[in-house]
């Protein structure tokens, strides 16, 4: 083994085995967080699932659209399934507004499967980006005009508000879904990423990074 890989610290992302799928503990490499896991941690962690009741729910719902879905229905129709089979009365879509179209693609088929829903866009409020410090060197004009922050904050409150039971991001800038989630009262999971060089497919990049991504 190389001096850098002794000095370095490996994890699930070194692995390729995958053997903690179905516990086949003689294929577990020597790295392995489940072969050395913190019993207590797990524990700890196995009890969130059985005795929080919303925890409980949403893993159960979870495995429900994974053991009848999983590779069959695309990420829109496993959504759909995943709000009818969890219960949810109120649905929130926080949004960016440069995929205002696509929110209202997704509005319309929750409308036709009869679920509920309020969504609010991301420049809620249109506060000037300088408002908060942002220089206008990181500001997409430069400074050349008026320029609305993103504000994950008052998307999350707003929702909040609305009592919704599950909110559904599509397409918030990174960190800015960091900020949503945190102050997000209900459950957020995610629909769409925003990726503007790859019409939104982020894992594009990853899957050519030995290509044509390899400059980059």
């Amino acid at each position: 083994m190389s001096e850098e890989n002794k000095q370095r610290c490996f994890s699930c992302a070194d692995c390729r085995v995958k053997a903690c799928q179905y516990k086949e503990e003689d294929k577990y490499p020597g790295f392995c967080l489940t072969k050395s896991v913190d019993e207590e941690l797990l524990g700890e962690a196995k009890d969130l699932y059985i005795d929080d009741a919303q925890n409980k729910k949403l893993a159960k719902t979870a495995a429900y659209v994974e053991g009848n879905f999983y590779g069959k229905y695309t990420r829109v129709q496993e959504t759909i399934e995943f709000i009818k089979k969890y219960g949810a009365k109120k649905v929130g879509i926080a949004t960016c507004v440069g995929l205002l179209n696509e929110a209202g693609i997704f509005a319309n088929l929750l409308r036709k499967h009869g679920i509920d829903f309020y969504a609010v866009g991301c420049k809620i409020g249109a506060i000037e980006k300088k408002e908060i410090g942002i220089p206008k060197k990181d500001t997409l004009t430069k400074g050349e005009r008026y320029e609305s922050m993103c504000n994950p904050i008052m998307q999350a409150k707003v929702l909040n508000e609305q009592k919704t039971d599950l909110n559904i991001m599509i397409g918030l800038c990174v960190g800015h879904d960091a900020l949503f989630t945190k102050y997000s009262e209900a459950p957020v999971t995610v629909l769409l990423v925003k990726d503007r060089v790859t019409g939104h497919n982020p894992a594009v990049a990853l899957y050519t990074c030995n290509s044509i991504y390899s400059k980059i």
